[in-house]
């Protein structure tokens, strides 16, 4: 297979760095992860901009790595503004992508989420159906090791403004990640419904609102020194679905 071929097969949702196997459990193909290491490493550098795309003039990047385009068949409204989607990225119909915003390789969006402006979407990150990333998000990829399983945001996921969710963090189906909380493998996750503590994950309807916990280390004694964590506050329900409810007439 060349490496363009690998492009489009990524392009197109062929290949896919992870998804579910028969029991529901995500996967992650490493093949796929060492492939995208394999173009960077092939391709060298090269001037971007020619007479037929002036907008890239002044910008430096792999061979064949040029912004993609799209037309009206591939049914995705990528906003005018600054916007850039990488070659080898998955982009579902009834996606928008408001500016400016960036995708990058070996991610996949799926059908009907709403990237809004300023939101970073890593390398391989996976974002589900009808997930609204708010304004102002980072979800981060996790290209390396290629063994890792790469931030996962399920179907009908909510992020709010300013979130950042990193180093391989799944968020189940429908759970909503509060404005400005930050989610990484190290952050402990209390929930306050079930009384369980979770690492990595968040799970499916849960309510998500950063909070701090107390340094239990004999240095903080006296001092009142806390650590950021994360809280889930409840799971969702009607009044909750009614106030993050998504306008399909807007995809």
């Amino acid at each position: 297979m060349s490496h363009q071929q690998f492009l489009r097969d990524l392009e197109t949702g062929t290949l896919r760095v992870a998804q579910r196997d028969a029991q529901g459990a995500w996967q992650v193909d490493a093949s796929v992860k060492q492939r995208i290491l394999d173009y960077f490493g092939a391709h060298g550098l090269t001037e971007m901009g020619d007479e037929a795309h002036p907008q890239y003039q002044g910008f430096v990047d792999k061979e064949g790595l040029a912004p993609r385009r799209f037309t009206t068949a591939d049914k995705v409204r990528l906003v005018p503004g600054g916007s850039s989607v990488r070659p080898g990225a998955y982009i579902a119909p009834k996606v928008v992508i408001m500016p400016p915003a960036f995708v990058n390789i070996g991610a996949y969006i799926d059908e009907g989420t709403m990237v809004d402006s300023n939101v970073l979407v890593g390398s391989c990150a996976q974002i589900g159906k009808f997930v609204h990333l708010s304004a102002g998000v980072q979800i981060g990829g996790v290209l390396e090791p290629i063994g890792q399983l790469p931030v996962i945001i399920e179907d009908h996921a909510f992020i709010g403004a300013g979130s950042v969710i990193v180093e391989g963090i799944r968020v189940g189906e429908h759970a909503v990640v509060a404005a400005g909380t930050i989610l990484s493998a190290a952050i402990p996750i209390y929930d306050t419904v079930r009384q369980k503590v979770y690492k990595g994950e968040v799970p499916a309807g849960a309510v998500v609102v950063s909070g701090s916990r107390p340094m239990s280390t004999q240095e903080n004694v006296g001092k009142d020194l806390h650590l950021h964590c994360a809280v889930i506050i409840k799971y969702r329900d009607e009044k909750t679905d009614a106030a993050l409810q998504l306008e399909d007439f807007l995809r």
